[in-house]
């Protein structure tokens, strides 16, 4: 088992943080594009080679996401209609979450199988995930659904405190 830590920074206008490893080191990069349309997320490797990249999908009636990992789309995220609470689904070719995916705390399965776990680590400076990699062969998936899932949050809040 791999243990994985995105913590992102607080005052970053250019939307870049870290993916770090249990001693601390550097192993995927994350830039969002600034003030860009449609909004972006390239997850890099320590080479800054992209593994992942993450797409709002513009001229869409609700918000959808999609999440390509090695250049093919592995994912979409998208809010579904509803009056009283905000409701997503994860369309996915065999990878399921399992949990509580507003307060990040849930599992991501794989044909029944859990591949990974992510847990939101409370009482810090920022947003700072603990990333549970069971299956290393689904690593950079699950490190794109965990950003996709936190882009997916920051973007509903942004529209609920417009309104």
């Amino acid at each position: 088992m791999k243990q994985l830590y995105i913590k992102q920074k607080v005052f970053s206008l250019s939307e870049k943080f870290t993916v770090k490893d249990q001693q601390e080191r550097n192993v995927y990069y994350v830039e969002g594009s600034f003030m860009k349309v449609p909004k972006t997320f390239s997850i890099m490797n320590t080479n800054r080679e992209e593994v992942a990249l993450i797409t709002k999908k513009m001229f869409s009636f609700l918000p959808k996401f999609s999440v390509e990992v090695n250049g093919q789309e592995v994912l979409t995220i998208k809010k579904e209609f509803s009056f009283f609470k905000a409701r997503y689904t994860i369309d996915a070719a065999g990878i399921e979450v399992h949990g509580n995916w507003w307060d990040m705390d849930f599992q991501f399965l794989q044909h029944g199988e859990i591949v990974g776990k992510v847990s939101k680590e409370w009482f810090t400076w920022g947003d700072s995930y603990k990333v549970q990699i069971l299956n290393e062969e689904m690593e950079p998936i699950i490190i794109a659904l965990v950003v996709a899932i936190d882009c997916v949050k920051a973007d509903e809040a942004a529209t609920s405190s417009a309104t």
